[in-house]
């Protein structure tokens, strides 16, 4: 056996193989963006290899354009599926880039830009997935917005609900308005949080939205599982995403990540493979879990 073949045949050491270091300060206006973020965070443009999963298959990505959203488009198109992303007008420039890495496999790429916290965006948003690819199978309801709080007691009203807005009303429109279109095989796929577990006070808001988020994830699975359409949710850790310097905590982030049993913070593209598993045939008897990728954090 070659020497080459042997490294082949090593397992890659989890603390390793992604960035594994500390981030430098650094601070970002909402909603945040991939250029200006010290290190590049990696969404497997060079790395995830497709196996033909969701082959024909039709996918919607809300908050698409960036960070765990962007990976799991990335990953979806290499598997097979066409992709429609929906972000911000702000997040334009990501959102062309990650379209650009879904039209190099060979699939279709549709773009629809708007606020989520307006119904008639949220819902939108599913008439043209149906409009532009005659068929929809999986629904990620991934957009999210969260900020540091000092303290509880200046929480200010608009800003929580800001989050609520963001993180809950539309994730509640686009599955209502997806729902009578799915069919038996489907598949909706929610980005919870460990915050929704192991909460932290500086993200007191956003930790609520995402434990409501499971409740959600875990009732409208027992609702839509008799008709075959499966409901789950990804539970990410501290993973390095524009949410991050947008969050307002530049002190914190030497730190990001380094208090995982693995020692560092994730990247985007350790994500994308849950929710391929979650979307595929391949976990066809998941249905109302939640699907933890923490780095060994506990929920």
């Amino acid at each position: 056996m070659s020497d080459s073949t042997k490294q082949q045949d090593q397992p890659r050491d989890p603390r390793g193989g992604y960035y594994s270091g500390s981030f430098p300060e650094q601070v970002q206006e909402q909603p945040g963006l991939t250029a200006p973020m010290d290190p590049q965070p990696d969404h497997g443009e060079e790395s995830y290899q497709g196996s033909g999963a969701l082959e024909g298959k039709a996918a919607l990505i809300t908050g698409g354009d960036s960070g765990i959203g962007k990976a799991v488009a990335i990953a979806f198109a290499r598997e097979g599926a066409d992709v429609a992303i929906s972000y911000l007008p702000e997040e334009e420039a990501d959102a062309q880039d990650t379209a650009a890495w879904i039209r190099k496999t060979g699939r279709r790429a549709l773009l629809i830009a708007g606020d989520g916290r307006r119904e008639d965006f949220a819902t939108r948003i599913v008439d043209d997935t149906l409009a532009e690819f005659g068929r929809l199978d999986v629904v990620v309801l991934n957009a999210a917005y969260q900020k540091n709080r000092d303290s509880f007691e200046s929480l200010a009203t608009e800003e929580f609900d800001r989050v609520f807005q963001t993180n809950l009303y539309s994730l509640i429109w686009t599955a209502r308005a997806a729902v009578p279109h799915l069919k038996a095989g489907a598949s909706i796929i929610t980005t919870a949080s460990i915050q929704a577990f192991n909460p932290s006070p500086q993200l007191i808001d956003y930790a609520m939205t995402k434990a409501a988020q499971v409740a959600f994830t875990k009732a409208l699975a027992q609702e839509l599982g008799p008709k075959g359409i499966r409901v789950n949710a990804v539970a990410p850790g501290p993973i390095w995403t524009p949410l991050i310097p947008a969050t307002e905590w530049p002190e914190k982030l030497p730190s990001f990540g380094q208090d995982t049993p693995l020692q560092r913070a994730g990247q985007p593209a350790e994500l994308a493979p849950a929710y391929v598993l979650l979307a595929s045939d391949q976990g066809s008897y998941i249905s109302g879990a939640v699907l933890p990728v923490t780095g060994g954090k506990g929920l």
